[in-house]
């Protein structure tokens, strides 16, 4: 009887919806490479953060206050007063972090195993395109806190919108809402960080798994598996992604909430890198603190901007570290996707490049001295150079035969 009643329902549904050819397609039928390894655990656990996040967010908001002058009580009420209201809070904190960590890792896959080439340029774009809406996000709900690192932080960053030549003043007063940021700001980054940007994000990855699952997952080796099929028409270095890849997630995901939980149960502030003490002290706008610094998935890009000496030159050289990011596909003309196959150069470009990118985010975070500047300005060219190297080095890198089938 039960049988009967969920074939019933189920055709009642797929009648209307297309329930059980989206669960075929996406999932049951959908053919993934058979040799993924460990770097392919980070894009369920993104998708897995991104729904975190939102559900923590959702609970969030029923007790917060968007309103300058309730907004940092409203957080203090949360984690003093509120049923299991500390937890919620840090792990959407922890969670914000350990979102960026991901990324991180799911992009560097991508780039040390070319998932970016030919036919996966749109794959990347969105991606990317998914990472500035992250980074909105982030910097959005950096001031809903309105601490002082929130408010201070908020201000140098916005201020340097206006300079841009000519719109500058006027898209920075446009985007704080008034002369200074006060409680307009505070509201329209609210709506912003709460309705706009999320269903922006959703929409986004939506459209990169659609992206993904039509010309198929990349895979270390960098091979098609779509050239060999059987009689069938299913690949031959092909496996169904359920239950093969979901049982597989489950392990990457029961691994990343066990480091998630002691970092909320035991360092939720992680030394400052997570939560930062100036952000505990109520926003103040006549009290500068020392040194204003953005969180650290923000210092590798703050430390381009600050090695510029001019303004202006700053903000393009920041802009465009992360808009070099989308030119990937294009850059490298190697014909050699995987860094499996790809000569010892590039593998020496791409540490370079891991280095670089390290160490401007530390160099971010620490007061612009001298030495600190210089350094900053060193790592920089090294950051850009990688980018500008990918056009060269194909020319005379001496790769290794890519197999025509994927290797266990």
């Amino acid at each position: 009887m039960g049988e009967k009643w969920n074939k019933g329902l189920l055709g009642w549904i797929d009648a209307r919806f297309p329930l059980s050819k989206m669960w075929y397609e996406h999932l049951a039928e959908y053919y993934a490479p058979k040799n993924f390894n460990f770097w392919y655990y980070f894009g369920s656990l993104a998708l897995m953060v991104l729904v975190l996040q939102i559900l923590t967010g959702v609970w969030l908001t029923m007790n917060y206050k968007p309103d300058a002058g309730m907004a940092f009580n409203s957080v203090e009420y949360i984690m003093r007063d509120v049923n299991w209201g500390w937890l919620i809070r840090y792990m959407h904190s922890t969670g914000a972090s350990m979102f960026f960590i991901v990324v991180y890792l799911h992009m560097f896959r991508g780039l040390i195993y070319g998932s970016f080439k030919k036919p996966r340029e749109l794959i990347w774009i969105f991606g990317m395109i998914i990472y500035v809406c992250l980074m909105a996000e982030a910097f959005m709900g950096y001031l809903l806190p309105w601490g002082q690192m929130s408010y201070w932080g908020a201000q140098v960053i916005i201020s340097l919108f206006g300079a841009i030549p000519g719109i500058g003043d006027a898209l920075a007063l446009w985007i704080r809402g008034d002369f200074v940021v006060a409680d307009a700001t505070l509201n329209r980054f609210f709506a912003f960080h709460v309705i706009a940007v999320p269903i922006v994000l959703l929409a986004l990855v939506v459209l990169h798994i659609l992206a993904l699952h039509e010309v198929g997952s990349n895979n270390p080796d960098g091979v098609e598996i779509k050239k060999h099929k059987d009689e069938n028409g299913i690949p031959l270095d092909g496996i169904p992604f359920h239950p093969y890849y979901t049982v597989k997630d489950i392990v990457g995901v029961v691994v990343f909430l066990i480091i998630f939980s002691i970092i909320v149960f035991f360092m939720p502030e992680m030394g400052g890198w997570f939560l930062e003490r100036d952000n505990f002290i109520p926003a103040d706008p006549l009290k500068t603190p020392e040194h204003i610094v953005p969180l650290w998935y923000f210092t590798p890009f703050y430390a381009i901007l600050r090695a510029v000496p001019d303004k202006f030159l700053g903000v393009v050289a920041m802009g465009g570290a992360i808009f070099v990011l989308f030119l990937l596909p294009w850059l490298d003309r190697s014909p050699v996707r995987s860094i499996r196959y790809r000569g010892s150069i590039y593998k020496i470009a791409i540490g370079v490049f891991v280095i670089s990118f390290i160490a401007l985010g530390y160099l971010g975070t620490q007061p612009a001295t001298t030495l600190y500047t210089n350094l900053a300005r060193f790592f920089s060219l090294m950051y850009f150079g990688f980018f500008a190297s990918l056009l060269i080095i194909p020319r005379f890198e001496k790769t290794k035969p890519v197999p025509d089938r994927v290797t266990s």
